[in-house]
């Protein structure tokens, strides 16, 4: 029973974990540039995020945002825009998702097939982990209320927006596809149409790699390491790219304000499962909590899902689709041909962009 119990919870934080794959913010596939494209602006900005002051772990309180103006915004003065938010993955930040999904180059792509213009936001969650997971938590800090209010609240005071939520789309992939799906839910009334692109940390998977006995000195392992660290940036440094991972959760979904210095607990100790803390990740899971929130889904306009045939998100991206369409929610789903990342630049260009045209309100809007 014991050994049962402690594969459980070691394979939740790794099941979870590998949710990230390893590469899963590198390459993609780019679509050719069109030479009718106008520019369009861009701006780097700084946004304070009232939501993240008192965090725990030190996270900057100041994020870098970057803005992307359409070409008749300068020209056209009394023009408003409706604006659409970009969540980035896991381990990067909001300028490597520019890289990532190549903007300013798709946008420009988009808006020259056809897409009509509107603002392109990308703010930037990574924590001293790699990810704040768009979790509320007092040890990283409330970056689901960042994200749905602070930020939404500084674009539409000192951008042309309009300023409604049929006007407003979030999107986001990987990591920021669970953002958008925590967020929609959570915090209705904010964004008007949403796009989820390979979603990970959907469920608790249960499973993983290995014997009981590897897993349970993964475990080890892993609280030794934490149980050394001095501070944050000292675990973090110790823990390279998704070896992070699992105290990026630990941060965002079992946060301890009286376990200094990393202020998070671990879901096992001594390798043995700690069940209250197994049960705070698993509760963050949103394929677990989705029921509790179908009234606030049925408040979008549109809603469309996508994954990669090749990508090991496209089951629980599935099972996604499948509650909405138990529920009688109206909502698009395509598994295309592709990995995690492959076609993620392309999709943007061609399909997120396009969709947000076709959904968010342009003109009389309230």
């Amino acid at each position: 029973m014991t050994k049962t119990l402690c594969m459980r919870a070691t394979a939740l934080t790794l099941a979870i974990a590998s949710s990230f794959p390893l590469l899963a913010q590198v390459a993609t596939e780019v679509p050719p540039v069109l030479p009718n494209a106008k520019p369009v602006q861009v701006e780097h900005i700084k946004v304070h995020a009232e939501s993240l002051l008192g965090n725990l772990e030190g996270e900057a309180v100041d994020r870098d945002v970057f803005v992307f103006l359409p070409p008749s915004y300068a020209a056209n003065k009394s023009r408003r825009y409706p604006v659409v938010y970009a969540l980035h993955g896991f381990f990067i930040g909001a300028e490597q998702w520019t890289h990532e999904i190549h903007v300013p180059q798709t946008i420009e792509g988009a808006f020259a097939l056809g897409a009509r213009e509107m603002i392109v936001v990308l703010p930037d969650s990574k924590s001293v982990y790699g990810g704040s997971m768009y979790s509320s938590s007092i040890t990283t800090g409330d970056f689901e209320h960042f994200v749905a209010h602070d930020l939404v609240a500084y674009i539409d005071a000192h951008y042309r927006t309009i300023p409604v939520p049929s006007s407003r789309g979030l999107v986001g992939h990987s990591m920021g596809g669970y953002g958008v799906s925590r967020i929609s839910m959570k915090d209705p009334g904010i964004f008007g149409s949403i796009y989820i692109m390979s979603p990970c940390c959907m469920s608790n998977i249960g499973g993983g790699p290995g014997p009981a006995d590897q897993a349970k000195e993964r475990a080890i392992a892993g609280e030794k390491k934490a149980a050394a660290a001095k501070s944050p940036a000292d675990l973090a440094a110790q823990s390279p790219g998704f070896a992070a991972a699992q105290y990026a959760m630990a941060a965002a979904w079992a946060p301890d304000p009286k376990n200094p210095p990393l202020y998070f607990d671990m879901p096992t100790t001594d390798g043995a499962p700690q069940p209250e803390i197994e049960a705070k990740f698993a509760s963050n899971s949103p394929l677990a909590f989705i029921d509790q929130y179908i009234g606030n889904l049925r408040q979008y306009k549109a809603i469309s899902i996508d994954v990669g045939d090749q990508d090991g998100l496209r089951v629980d991206a599935g099972k996604l689709h499948d509650i909405l369409d138990r529920y009688s929610i109206a909502n698009s789903f395509e598994i295309y041909h592709g990995t995690h990342t492959s076609a993620v630049a392309d999709r943007f260009q061609n399909h997120v962009l396009p969709y947000f045209s076709q959904n968010l309100c342009f003109k009389n809007c309230r």
